[in-house]
């Protein structure tokens, strides 16, 4: 049987992650040209069309796309064969996806110790667009906040959480106080994305009739925090990414009433790669942060 060439390989999983052929030529640093022929070239050892066109671009086919995977995987265990025996130890670069809020509030406050412990790896901390996405295709593994629902991929259950109210303590001053749940509807909610939280927290302080629709709404935890500190609204939030705020006096809990996330911080990566050297040493290290700096329920 014979193998394409490791190039041609390289030139469709580029192609493919990034869905055209001069971001590709750009990755490999070939001309587009280059690539285009080593697509070609592909094709012709295959026997089977990789590359259709639609409009004035090219797209891989259906067949294209699944033969694609493939070689993704086969690539990463090459890579990880390298890797295991080049006698150097943990060393490589790495891409680890993470929700903004986790990425910010509690991974970038000891990144640095990981460094230390491994500098051969470089490592690149992506953001998604949505907290339990999984998809992008440049990185490695994921830090994911959702139920733990990703078919195919090895998910391990790093943290779970619960939410409660926080507030600065300008705020606090401003309002005269919180005597009773209800209160809260005296200032601005914070959501991030949607009211399911607040909607929660405030039928479990059997608030009745709340409107939680009136509030402001952020794409990203770090702006609900920012404003919360700033004395614009009061957020829900949870020990874990708002522990130095809280410690710091930026943030208080004006009650003791929390609930349970439905929804936890996992780590979440593809088969192929849960052996990957970088990835175990990765994972260690933050059980190890997680358990030194353990999430204690509300």
């Amino acid at each position: 049987m014979r193998i394409p060439s490791t190039q041609a390989l390289r030139a469709l999983d580029s192609f493919a992650r990034h869905g055209s052929v001069w971001r590709a030529a750009d990755e490999l640093h070939l001309t587009r040209s280059a690539v285009s022929h080593q697509l070609r070239l592909l094709e012709r050892d295959l026997g089977f069309d990789l590359l259709e066109r639609i409009g004035k671009g090219v797209a891989l086919t259906p067949r294209g796309q699944r033969y694609a995977s493939d070689v993704r995987k086969a690539l990463t265990v090459l890579g990880d064969a390298v890797t295991r025996d080049a006698g150097t130890g943990v060393g490589g670069s790495f891409a680890i996806s993470c929700t903004p809020g986790f990425a910010s509030l509690f991974l970038c406050t000891h990144i640095g110790e990981f460094r230390q412990m491994y500098p051969d790896v470089a490592l690149r901390i992506l953001t998604p667009r949505r907290l339990d996405d999984v998809s992008n295709a440049d990185a490695d593994a994921f830090i994911a906040f959702g139920v733990g629902n990703w078919p195919n991929r090895a998910v391990e259950p790093l943290c779970e959480i619960s939410f409660t109210p926080l507030c600065s303590p300008t705020l606090l001053n401003k309002v005269g106080g919180f005597s009773r749940p209800a209160d809260v509807l005296r200032a601005n909610l914070l959501h991030l994305d949607d009211t399911e939280d607040w909607a929660r927290w405030l039928a479990l302080s059997k608030v009745e009739n709340p409107d939680t629709e009136g509030g402001i709404f952020f794409s990203d935890m770090n702006l609900v925090f920012s404003a919360a500190i700033a004395g614009q609204g009061i957020a829900m939030g949870d020990e874990l990414t708002s522990r130095r705020a809280l410690s710091e006096g930026r943030l208080v809990r004006p009650f003791d009433i929390a609930i349970k996330s439905p929804r936890s911080y996992y780590l979440v990566s593809e088969h192929a790669k849960t052996s990957h050297p970088v990835l175990e040493a990765f994972g260690g290290w933050l059980r190890s942060k997680l358990s030194e700096n353990p999430v204690r329920p509300y």
